[in-house]
């Protein structure tokens, strides 16, 4: 059995992991992991807005770089966080946009942005 970890990556004590109602919930902890990789609440934010092309999100977000919106977009899509929708044609055009389950987030990322300008996060 594999121990579990807490925000600092360190092992849990046996009574986090053995169900204590003061032991950070994993599902929380796995969310918040996977929408606080670099980039992927920026691109979440951007696709709030409106569904987008792969080159509307690359403008919409300055600093990212190509692989690594590549890279955001195949690990939000294999969590049904993002949809991918291919337009044949010559070029081919692909349209990202939110899953239902990622519009879920809207209200949580509406709010971390409410709290980022005021607080003056940069």
């Amino acid at each position: 059995m594999e121990a579990a970890t807490s925000i600092q990556g360190e092992a849990a004590p046996a009574a986090a992991r053995n169900g204590r109602p003061d032991a950070v919930c994993p599902h929380f902890h796995a969310a918040i992991e996977l929408i606080g990789k670099r980039w992927t609440g920026a691109i979440l934010c951007a696709l709030i807005e409106q569904p987008r092309r792969y080159g509307e999100l690359g403008r919409a977000i300055p600093g990212l770089s190509d692989r690594l919106l590549s890279q955001r977009l195949r690990e939000l899509e294999a969590e049904g966080l993002v949809a991918r929708e291919v337009e044949a044609g010559t070029p081919v055009r692909v349209t990202y946009s939110l899953t239902e389950r990622g519009y879920d987030l809207r209200p949580a990322i509406r709010a971390l942005r409410v709290w980022a300008n005021r607080w003056n996060c940069a």
